[in-house]
Order: structure tokens, then sequence, then C-alpha cells
């Protein structure tokens, strides 16, 4: 698979995309190790799949849904609240129910493998495993459930 290596600036405010500046911190993230971007780059999945996709476990991280073994240490970010007119706090509000809300829209027995490949990073293969479900079956599934969840963010 090829590699798709990004500098991305770590400030106090967390990360930056836009590029690291001479005298900053920064790291190098591989965008490819993703399995939607992995199931992308070889046919799998399209482009409005992929984008959906990404919107979601955007909302995900936004909301600070993944487990965390101890209190959240992380800085607050003070810069761009006034300019959107929410708080840090309103806006982790606002993306769990917009993750809530696409989750829904993807529909009980979609949700799972959704959940799973997106937000958790677990490979297609390790998501069927784990819910008993046939092999190659998780691919037709996640497909219509990134669809639903495109319709829903009103992608495409």
């Amino acid at each position: 698979m090829q590699r798709q290596l990004v500098e991305r600036e770590l400030s106090s405010e967390g990360p930056i995309s836009s590029g690291p500046r001479k005298g900053r911190r920064s790291a190098t993230v591989n965008l490819a190790e993703s399995p939607l971007t992995w199931l992308h780059s070889r046919g799998h999945l399209s482009d409005v799949q992929l984008a959906a996709g990404e919107q979601l476990r955007a909302d995900w991280e936004r909301a600070q849904l993944s487990p965390s073994l101890t209190m959240r240490w992380d800085p607050v970010r003070v810069s761009g609240g006034a300019a959107r007119g929410l708080s840090a706090s309103e806006r982790q509000i606002a993306a769990k129910q917009r993750f809530d809300g696409a989750v829904a829209a993807a529909g009980p027995g979609l949700s799972d493998v959704l959940w799973r490949v997106v937000c958790a990073g677990e490979t297609l293969p390790d998501a069927e495993k784990a819910l008993a479900w046939p092999v190659r079956s998780g691919k037709l599934v996640l497909k219509l459930a990134l669809d639903r969840v495109a319709g829903f963010y009103r992608i495409g």
C-alpha cells in the first residue's frame, strides 16, 4: 500500500493541518492507515462514501467519544471560538448530536460495522469476525451504511 505521509503542526490548541512552520513541533501522519482509505484506494468505496466516513469519524473525534482511561488533560482551545459563536463545549455537544444522527440514519443493522470500521479503526475481516458474519459480507453492509450516512450529511 502506498504511504501518504503528511506533516501536521502541533500547537497548544491541537494539531494544525496547514503544515508546519519553522521552529514549531510537528508530527508525520500516514493518512493511508485508515481502513476507509485502504478500501477507497482499492476501488471498493466511492469518493462520496469515503467523504461520509471521514465526516463521521471527524464528528466522533470532535465529540471526544473515544474511550479514555484517565481524566482528560487536553489543552482547552481558546482561539476560534468567538468566530463561530460556540464555546468548545457547545461544539462538542453539536458534534455528538451529528454523530448520533448519522448512526441513527445508518440504521440498527448497519451501524455495528460502521462504528467498528470508521470509528474504532478495525479492518473489515476483524469486524466481520467480531460480529460473527460470513466472510466478505461486511463490505456490502459498510457500503450501504456509508451511503445512508452520506445522505444524512448531504454529501454527494
